[in-house]
């Protein structure tokens, strides 16, 4: 059933309008739910595609639905429509103003009103992105104090790596932090890059997320095994940025086994046709974060590696 979680009037006579769709078994109301939650940053879009087949299989297959699926595609539809990352009326980040206020302003108020119908809830989901610049491997990402309640679930959602990290993902200001304080686990993911859908990625994550209610046993359907995922405490995360200006041009590609001495890519500058820089590998380990966006400027970030060494 879809609902209306908030609706602000605009000042043209239109109207702002955040909306989910609750999914419940049949007789099973009161059981057990999963929030999905995705669009906080308008220029994120993997999260649609995985909501468009979350609700896709479940309605197709309601019998398998033993619980409540909330699912809330689009948190930000202003931002989405105008292909922006914060939300346009304010150049408000939406991830830094939770738990929100139902007296603030229009951003607040949208936060605190997800937060407010979420609470209750035995787990959820928040999918993002990463921005135009990095591509990101699938992996959830879990504060450091949360790690050894949140592993259990986080290695259930069929991602490649889980990094335990105190991001800003899941930081003061942003859904995870608040929801955490109402007593909601809650699993940030990240894959892909801005303004894109990967389907591969999706498809990888939404078997991932049936997989989660099986163990939940909010869905009794047939499920695909799923990946042990790599988790950052095993071994170090090494950030490489770059030391010169100009065009990237990767050597390796994203989500790639490299050995330390390993060339990564170039920095090079178009009008000397001259290499400025070598980004060269620190250590073995894993690429799970590389960069897409050619421009780079002096410390940009270029690659991430998991180094298991």
């Amino acid at each position: 059933m879809i609902e209306t979680l908030v609706s602000v009037r605009l000042p043209a006579d239109e109207e702002l309008s955040v909306k989910k769709n609750r999914l419940t078994g049949v007789g099973c109301e009161g059981g057990k739910r999963i929030a999905v939650v995705t669009g906080i940053h308008g220029d994120e879009l993997e999260g649609q595609y995985v909501c468009y087949e979350l609700v896709r299989l479940i309605t197709a297959n309601m019998a398998h639905l033993k619980g409540t699926v909330d699912i809330y595609p689009s948190i930000n539809p202003l931002g989405m429509e105008s292909v922006s990352r914060a939300v346009p009326m304010s150049g408000l980040d939406m991830n830094r103003v939770f738990p929100g206020s139902t007296s603030g302003a229009v951003a607040e108020n949208i936060a605190a009103k997800l937060v407010e119908d979420i609470k209750g809830a035995d787990v959820c989901v928040d999918i993002h992105a990463s921005n135009i610049f990095i591509r990101e491997i699938p992996q959830v990402r879990i504060p450091s104090a949360e790690s050894s309640a949140l592993l259990k679930y986080a290695k259930m959602l069929n991602t490649d790596f889980v990094w335990v990290h105190d991001s800003n993902a899941v930081g003061e200001g942003s859904l995870a932090a608040a929801l955490r304080e109402v007593g909601v686990p809650t699993l940030v993911i990240e894959m892909g890059v801005g303004q894109r859908i990967t389907k591969a990625y999706c498809k990888q994550l939404l078997s991932g997320i049936f997989n989660l209610m099986s163990k939940l046993g909010i869905w009794v359907g047939p499920t695909e095994n799923v990946s042990h995922p790599m988790v950052s405490t095993d071994g170090a995360v090494h950030v490489i940025h770059s030391v010169e200006s100009g065009i990237f041009i990767p050597k390796v590609e994203h989500n790639m086994w490299v050995q330390k001495g390993t060339l990564i890519g170039e920095i090079v500058t178009p009008i000397t046709g001259t290499v400025e820089e070598e980004i060269i590998a620190p250590s073995d380990g894993l690429i799970f974060s590389l960069r897409e966006y050619p421009i780079v400027y002096e410390g940009s970030v270029i690659a991430r590696i998991l180094s298991m060494s």
